[in-house]
C-alpha cells in the first residue's frame, strides 16, 4: 500500500536508511514518517552525545489538533513540542504513536539531546552562592555553554595583564616611568609623539581593582569567543576592538593629556560580539540585594546606559568614549563573522534560534 505524505499529500513517499533505521520520508517535501521507536532508535545512533534516547515518551506540550493526517490510521494527528524548552513542532498520531517531523525539523530533531543538556546548564536557577559571591564582589555570574577547546589565548591575556601589573603597580616610581612611556595620551598621539602606547596602554590598570575588573569580564566573555573563532582570530578582533577604542577616545578628546590605560576598550568589543552572538546566555544583575538572570542583550544595554551618561557627564576619570568604541567595534565585527560563526557551530546557532526558550 502507497503511504500518502502528511505534510502535502503526495503519493512520494519512500523508504530510505536514516541512522540506522529504515523510515519513511517523501520525495517531494522532505518530512520524515517514523513508526512507533524508531525515533528513539534513530537518534540512539545519532551523533548527538545520547546513546539511548527516549524522546518520543517524553514529548514537551501538547499544541492540539494538527490539520495533518496519519498515513495509517487516517486520523487527525497531534502537535507537540519536541520539548518544552525547545518548541520545535512534531506530529503524533495517537493511535499507532508514529512521528512526523518535516524537511527543516531533522536536524534540531537529531541535535536535540545537546540542546536538552545544553539548556540544563543556562537553565540553572541563582542560588545562595551566586548571590553571596555578587554581593560581596559585585560582579555578574554567567550562565552560558562550556567550551569545547581551552582558551590559551584568553588565559595568556589574563596572565599577561597580571603580570605587567605587579610588575609596576606597587611602586610609585615604577608606575610613574610605565604611564610615561607606555600609556597613551591623546594629544601626544595627535602630535604624532606615540605609536607603542597605542598597543601598549590596554595591558596597563591604574589599580588592582581597575586590573580585577577588567581580567574578570574577559575570563567571562572571552573563552565562550574564543571557543566560537578559534585561537588567532580571537586575538586578532580583541586587539581590533582595542584599536578601535583607544581611537573613539582622541576622538572625543584630541586635546587631552590625560593617561589612557586598561584592557576595557578592547573587552567592550568582546561584549558587543558575545551579545550578538551568545543571545541565549545570562549574565546576573543585583538589584540592591535581589539577584535576577538577565539577557546579555538587558545586561549590556544596561551597561552602555551608564557608559554614555558617563561620556555625556564628560567624566574625565574613566575612558567611556573608549568603552563605547570598543562596543560599537565588537558590534560591528560580530555581524560580519556571524554567518560564518553559525555555520560552523551548528548548536550555538540552533540556540539562537526563537524555538529556544531560556528561562531566567
Amino acid at each position: 500500500m502507497t503511504m500518502k505524505c502528511p505534510g502535502c499529500n503526495s503519493l512520494t513517499m519512500r523508504v530510505f536508511d536514516f541512522h540506522g533505521q529504515e523510515v519513511d520520508s517523501c520525495t517531494k517535501c522532505g518530512g520524515i514518517w517514523f513508526d512507533s521507536g524508531e525515533l528513539n532508535a534513530a537518534l540512539s545512533t545519532a551523533d548527538n552525545g545520547d546513546d539511548s534516547v527516549g524522546i518520543e515518551g517524553a514529548l514537551g506540550e501538547n499544541r492540539g489538533v494538527s490539520d495533518r493526517q496519519c498515513s495509517h490510521c487516517m486520523c487527525n494527528m497531534q502537535h507537540y513540542f519536541l520539548m518544552d524548552d525547545f518548541q520545535v513542532e512534531v506530529d503524533v498520531c495517537h493511535s499507532c504513536t508514529g512521528v512526523w517531523i518535516d524537511e527543516h525539523e531533522r536536524e534540531k530533531v537529531v541535535q536535540s539531546p545537546q540542546i536538552r543538556a545544553a539548556l540544563e546548564q543556562l537553565n540553572q536557577k541563582t542560588n545562595i552562592k551566586t548571590w553571596l559571591f555578587q554581593f560581596l564582589l559585585q560582579m555578574p555570574i554567567e550562565y552560558n555553554l562550556k567550551t569545547k577547546i581551552k582558551p590559551w589565548v584568553t588565559y595568556s591575556l589574563l596572565a599577561l595583564n597580571i603580570i605587567i601589573f605587579f610588575a609596576y603597580g606597587y611602586s610609585d616610581p615604577a608606575t610613574v616611568w610605565v604611564f610615561n612611556n607606555f600609556a597613551m595620551q591623546p594629544s601626544f598621539v595627535m602630535q604624532g609623539q606615540q605609536v607603542l602606547p597605542l598597543l601598549s596602554h590596554m595591558f596597563l590598570h591604574a589599580d588592582i581593582l581597575h586590573l580585577a575588573g577588567n581580567m574578570y569580564f574577559l575570563y567571562v566573555v572571552g573563552d565562550n569567543l574564543e571557543d566560537a573563532i578559534g585561537h588567532s582570530r580571537f586575538l586578532a578582533v580583541y586587539l581590533l576592538c582595542g584599536f578601535a577604542a583607544v581611537f573613539a577616545q582622541i576622538a572625543s578628546d584630541p586635546s587631552s593629556t590625560v593617561y589612557m590605560v586598561g584592557a576595557s576598550g578592547a573587552i567592550a568589543g568582546l561584549f558587543g560580539m558575545y551579545l550578538l552572538w551568545f543571545k541565549h546566555a545570562s549574565l546576573t544583575f543585583m538589584f540592591v540585594v535581589f539577584q535576577k538572570k538577565l539577557s546579555p542583550l538587558v545586561f549590556f544595554a544596561i551597561w552602555l546606559l551608564i557608559n554614555i551618561i558617563g561620556a555625556w557627564l564628560a567624566e574625565s576619570a574613566v575612558a567611556y568614549w573608549a568603552h563605547i568604541g570598543g562596543f560599537i567595534a565588537g558590534l560591528i565585527i560580530g555581524l560580519a563573522l556571524k554567518q560564518r560563526v553559525m555555520l560552523a557551530n551548528p548548536i550555538l546557532s540552533m540556540l539562537n534560534s526563537p524555538e529556544v526558550k531560556v528561562s531566567r
